[in-house]
């Protein structure tokens, strides 16, 4: 078992505890097949009644996937590794969304990408003044994965389709608002709800409504209409239209903001959001995900994307298509297109 992720039981819990924290706990392929392991275990035993999942040390819950090994991959092995991790981290987030016990998960800091697809899936999720909940995809040329398309598709009033598009940042106020968060606690709180539900797993929900506070105003609930009307449309083109029509600060920022973000991966998150609304079976959406994802990982956005925001940080990224006019329906066919039978990602 790899030290980045430490695993044991309290009382009737098992603990899981993030430990990377100089890459501020962005999960690598190890400690996929950690957690994984450690849940199977847990499913049969019933000494265990409930999971908690957390971050050791410093700060963030978790950053995302491991950004470095993915563009590597790309540059290297035409992807062939990338896909690897891919299809064992959407296998992890499949097993948490269809687990038989009650997880927790404490989002104390910042949530974003992959901590999102272990966060999601949990039926009680924790939010505290640290957190900062994001999928940032569009501006390294990714896309919101992990079962973001799924998650972020159930939010209503077109708050998902923002999220994904901008890569907007919610604090932990803004997460209960939007229902991301069930619960809102103030972060010295936390040691005392772990170990009340480590004695306590039957009493979870309880503990966690005992504990919360009343969180701060969601800012992010004074642009809900805003976000609702010109994010309305599933064609990217009409959501940058109606942002260019309107003279406000908001929307001048906004449109600002997604002029940075590849044009193919905004398509891909639309058509990828629409397409799980309709779905019923979360492994259905993890079957779509796979697919884009072993597109997108070879495409020039992503390994351009990443030397232009992470790498250089030069903030530069040329992007390939550069229009979203040059993002052909064809182009998104093909991201979107069925894999050879023996390629299609399976559940555990």
């Amino acid at each position: 078992m790899t030290e980045e992720v430490l695993i044991h039981t309290h009382g009737r819990t098992g603990h899981i505890s993030l430990n990377r924290p100089k890459a501020l706990h962005a999960l690598t392929l190890d400690m996929c097949h950690a957690m994984s392991a450690a849940l199977t275990d847990w499913a049969g035993d019933d000494a265990v009644a409930a999971v908690i999942l957390d971050h050791a040390e410093g700060r963030g819950f978790c950053a995302g996937g491991d950004i470095n090994l993915l563009r590597n991959s790309a540059l290297t092995d035409g992807g062939a590794s990338g896909r690897a991790f891919f299809h064992d981290e959407y296998q992890l987030n499949h097993q948490m969304m269809t687990y038989a016990k009650p997880i927790v998960a404490f989002m104390d800091g910042i949530t974003m990408g992959g901590g999102v697809g272990i966060a999601m899936p949990c039926r009680f999720r924790v939010a505290t003044e640290h957190t900062r909940f994001a999928m940032p995809e569009t501006g390294i040329g990714l896309f919101p994965d992990v079962g973001g398309g799924w998650h972020l598709a159930r939010l209503g009033g077109r708050l998902g389709q923002f999220l994904a598009l901008t890569g907007a940042r919610l604090d932990g106020a803004e997460s209960l608002w939007a229902g991301i968060a069930t619960h809102y606690l103030p972060s010295e709180k936390l040691a005392e709800a772990k170990a009340r539900i480590a004695e306590h797993p039957d009493r979870i929900a309880g503990i966690l409504s005992e504990l919360s506070v009343t969180p701060p105003e969601a800012r992010i609930e004074a642009n809900a209409e805003k976000i609702a009307r010109h994010f309305a449309s599933d064609r990217y083109e009409d959501i940058l239209a109606s942002l260019e029509a309107e003279d406000s600060e908001w929307a001048a920022k906004e449109l600002a903001t997604l002029r940075t973000k590849s044009p193919q991966t905004c398509k891909v998150a639309l058509r990828q959001l629409a397409t799980s609304a309709k779905l019923d079976d979360f492994a259905d959406n993890m079957v779509m995900e796979y697919r884009i994802a072993s597109r997108v990982l070879t495409r020039p956005d992503f390994a351009e994307g990443v030397r232009a925001v992470i790498v250089d940080k030069t903030n530069d990224p040329k992007w390939d298509p550069a229009t979203p006019e040059g993002v052909s329906d064809e182009l998104l066919d093909a991201i979107f297109a069925p894999l050879p039978a023996d390629e299609e990602w399976k559940p555990l």
